[in-house]
């Protein structure tokens, strides 16, 4: 798997991680951020109904390093403290002026990945051939999401093991 260096400093900011190393929902997102927790060993988060996805920033019609972790479900958006906390954060980037506060919803329902828009200003678009503005669309790996101007590539992560 993939960490975003960018979430690194939120996860060290998080009240749970002066936490104890045992955590009472092992594989849940804390607020604020997206990231797998639980089973360091790579073997998979027991309990899981669905694999991890990713979400990789496209520019320029290429690929970049910039990854953000999915856990589902998981809210897409801008932080901001009168909505409350989110759990992937695109505020810090150029093409985040366009994501609303909260942008979309990232679900996985028995292996079957979900975008949901949630009321958003600008649109959730999903690319099939062209990109089709959405409310609610199954999506697959390989395929590429915008959410507002904002372009990425959704990829499911299945876990080693």
């Amino acid at each position: 798997m993939v960490d975003n260096v960018e979430n690194e400093d939120l996860v060290a900011a998080s009240p749970e991680s002066e936490a104890p190393d045992h955590h009472p929902q092992e594989g849940i997102a804390s607020e604020g951020f997206s990231s797998p927790q639980g089973d360091p060993s790579g073997q998979g988060i027991s309990g899981a109904s669905c694999d991890i996805g990713q979400l990789i920033l496209k520019r320029s019609g290429a690929e970049t390093d910039i990854v953000f972790p999915i856990n589902p479900p998981a809210i897409i958006g801008r932080f901001d403290p009168s909505v409350g906390p989110i759990d992937v954060d695109l505020a810090p980037l150029p093409e985040g002026s366009y994501v609303s506060r909260k942008h979309a919803k990232l679900t996985c329902d028995d292996g079957v990945w979900k975008v949901t828009d949630l009321g958003s200003s600008n649109g959730t678009f999903v690319l099939n051939g062209d990109f089709e503005r959405v409310e609610e669309s199954e999506i697959h790996d390989g395929q590429e999401l915008a959410f507002g101007n904002a372009r990425f590539m959704f990829r499911v992560c299945v876990p080693e093991g």
